[in-house]
């Protein structure tokens, strides 16, 4: 039988209602094997996630102030779900280590990943699986770098031994046994590693929403689901916004090949959104997968007579940034002109300095800082046998008064990056995603 592999985010285990609805989902189908548990979430928009309610206890310590109140409210939040799922078991012991350990100033990161693992010790109750803590098979080096080979050999020798399991998402251990915990969202990336140490068939990737959407629902009104995506897709489109799943979650199944399914805890009929590996159906009549885009960046200018004849004039003006540490997004260019487009919070400290550089290094003619820049990126692999595609780009834009700063199309042929002033980005998205999506 194949294995799915399946995590559940924070609004699918909120309150006892949701575990309700996930053990029904796991039990619909005996190859979901090994389940991923997340922190319990909001359960109202006002309500507070664990997570965040486990950082105020340890702030609370941190200032030596007392933590009753504040972790009373935690105990209670998970008390209330086992009296709702009509549990016989008790969490007082586990309150207990873990107060005492937050009053004796235990670290952050294992503070933060309690939320996850209490959760999980409640699913697995509720579901009569194997407990699996996450410290015993997730593995980080010295430098807090995740150690992927002793992960997938250690955790893979759990799993095997078990039919089923839980295991709790977001932390793994150091080499001195302490509890490090991945970046915030980290539990999907807990759920790719489980999947490619139990080679898995699928990973199902639960949240609140039935799939990625084509664009923002906050500037879009309710934009299509996108049905297929490839892993280089997903991420040129993470990277620029997309937020459904953590960006760094794709590279352990990517690795192995093992298909992504997005979908709804709360309408699990839904198909959602499916990301492999590769795919040769294009999309119905959309031409592209998706945009998105970011505020937040500053394009350098560089102008030089006679740049192209110049052996070596990127690599100078490159290796200043690289001096300041500073990484670049794009770098579109003309005849005697150069263009370096870079976060702007990256020059907040330097942008004098760096100018100077460049004039001193490269011998520029001038050097200009432009502010205030939002990059749309438009995506996909349709785009690569369509006729006029960054045309109707350009042309959508154009029809609404807005002016590009900057047009950059990828070697890949699957994306365009465009950048307008940020006053002109929602305009600009809205119009890139009419001019591809007609709707019904």
């Amino acid at each position: 039988m194949d294995i799915k592999v399946l995590k559940f985010g924070g609004s699918s285990l909120a309150d006892a209602a949701q575990y309700k609805k996930v053990a029904e989902i796991i039990r619909a189908d005996p190859a979901r094997r090994y389940v991923v548990a997340s922190a319990p979430g909001k359960r109202f928009p006002e309500d507070t996630k664990i997570t965040d309610m486990l950082y105020r206890c340890f702030e609370l310590a941190a200032q030596k102030q007392n933590i009753d109140e504040a972790f009373g409210e935690v105990e209670a939040r998970y008390d209330a779900i086992i009296r709702d799922l009509g549990l016989d078991f008790s969490l007082e012991e586990e309150y207990r280590k873990i107060r005492m350990a937050i009053e004796h100033h235990a670290g952050e990161d294992y503070v933060a990943s309690r939320g996850e693992y209490l959760g999980a010790m409640i699913l697995a109750k509720y579901l009569d699986f194997p407990f699996i803590d996450a410290e015993s098979g997730i593995f980080f080096r010295k430098d807090g770098t995740f150690d992927d080979r002793a992960t997938y050999k250690a955790l893979g020798a759990l799993l095997s031994g078990k039919a089923y399991a839980v295991v709790p998402g977001f932390y793994g251990s150091m080499p001195n046994g302490t509890i490090k915990t991945f970046s915030r969202g980290g539990s999907d990336i807990t759920g790719a590693i489980v999947a490619r140490a139990a080679e898995a068939a699928l990973y199902e990737n639960w949240t609140d929403v039935s799939g990625m959407l084509m664009a923002d629902p906050r500037l879009i009104e309710n934009p299509r689901v996108i049905s297929e995506i490839t892993y280089r897709e997903l991420r040129e489109l993470a990277y620029m916004g997309a937020t459904v799943m953590h960006e760094e979650a794709i590279f352990p199944v990517r690795e192995a090949c093992i298909p992504i399914n997005i979908r709804n805890t709360n309408a699990p009929a839904d198909p959602g959104t499916m990301i492999l590996s590769r795919t040769d159906r294009m999309p119905m009549d959309t031409i592209i997968t998706g945009v998105a885009g970011r505020k937040g960046f500053s394009s350098i200018t560089i102008e030089k007579d006679r740049m192209n004849t110049e052996v070596g004039f990127g690599r100078k003006v490159l290796g200043v940034l690289e001096d300041f540490h500073i990484s670049f997004e794009h770098a579109p260019t003309g005849i005697d002109t150069m263009s370096v487009v870079v976060h702007t919070e990256a020059l907040r400290d330097c942008k004098e300095a760096l100018i100077g550089r460049i004039f001193h290094d490269a011998n520029a003619d001038s050097v200009t800082i432009d502010d205030n820049i939002a990059l749309i990126a438009i995506v996909g692999r349709g785009m690569v046998r369509a006729k006029g595609t960054a045309g109707r780009v350009l042309t959508a834009i154009a029809e609404q008064d807005v002016n590009i700063r900057m047009i950059d199309q990828g070697s890949g042929e699957n994306n365009i990056i465009v950048g307008v002033s940020e006053d002109d980005y929602d305009t600009a998205l809205r119009a890139i995603y009419h001019a591809f999506v007609r709707e019904a």
